[in-house]
């Protein structure tokens, strides 16, 4: 879709599937199960979703999925079902891994930064050969040491070879990649986290990673399990949904299954709703 002189568009790398109760935190099952049912093994259903921006002639992504290298184990674990890939997503638009010119990750984790990397025979490659990478420097700092709480969700294959090929630009805090295009740090579900702001010709998207994963999550206290820092996320929620609900942001989510993107909105009792756009 347009966004005043940009083009937007949200590509997909697949689904997967993630424990319902992590993904709820301290919400109950009984109030999180009527909008996202578990199946047999309590897990629910998660769109991978990216996006692709074209503005002042670059290709930017933000965010680059699951990617290829997983065993059947883990293929099992999470249920990955990668249709399409986030390859073939870009294609769709006429847009090639040598067509990228920035990678921009919100965070790490193996679900946004598995696609970074790829196999080539006996080595891991950059996915994208023409591209520079942005991430958070405590971002990065964190994913290579991580320890005992959050290594689970960091594989050092979709990061380390970056370095090694001094492909990462490291930032320290928030800041535009390229005019209209910028980062904005979210704290909360890491402490680096950060979401991808882009205005053009007085019009806002505004992609929120990890922070609001699904439409779902739009009440404050639904927070995941797996925030390092929940009480940072409900804060920075707060703060983001009264700027889009104000300003008329477009929200774009990275997991949620059925909604892609739509105008936050308050009812008369001041809660959150979402009117979806639909994506053609």
């Amino acid at each position: 879709m347009k966004l005043g002189a940009f083009d937007i568009y949200p590509v997909a790398d697949g689904r997967f599937r993630l424990d319902g109760g992590a993904m709820f935190g301290v919400v109950p099952k009984v109030l999180w199960e009527q909008c996202c049912p578990a199946d047999e093994q309590n897990r629910i259903q998660l769109s991978v979703t990216c996006l692709l921006v074209r503005a002042h002639g670059k290709n930017i992504l933000v965010d680059t999925g699951l990617g290829d290298k997983w065993d059947a184990k883990y293929r099992e674990r999470f249920a990955i079902d990668r249709t399409p890939t986030l390859l073939e997503s870009l294609k769709e638009h006429g847009v090639a891994a040598e067509d990228i010119h920035l990678v921009i990750n919100t965070h790490l984790h193996f679900d946004h930064a598995g696609g970074n990397t790829l196999r080539q025979g006996p080595q891991v490659v950059p996915a994208f050969p023409k591209a520079s990478y942005s991430i958070q420097r405590g971002e990065y700092e964190d994913a290579v040491s991580a320890n005992e709480r959050t290594k689970a969700s960091y594989r050092e294959e979709n990061f380390v070879p970056l370095a090694q090929e001094h492909r990462w630009e490291f930032l320290n805090g928030d800041a535009e990649i390229v005019p209209g295009v910028s980062v904005v740090v979210t704290h909360g579900h890491t402490p680096h986290h950060q979401s991808v702001k882009i205005e053009s010709e007085g019009q806002v998207a505004f992609f929120l990673g990890d922070l609001i994963p699904t439409v779902s999550h739009l009440p404050l206290p639904y927070i995941m399990g797996y925030d390092l820092y929940p009480l940072q996320t409900l804060e920075t929620k707060r703060k983001v949904l009264r700027r889009a609900c104000d300003e008329n942001w477009l929200l774009i989510f990275e997991h949620d299954p059925a909604i892609t993107m739509g105008y936050v909105r308050r009812d008369r009792e001041g809660k959150y709703f979402l009117e979806p756009v639909r994506v053609s």
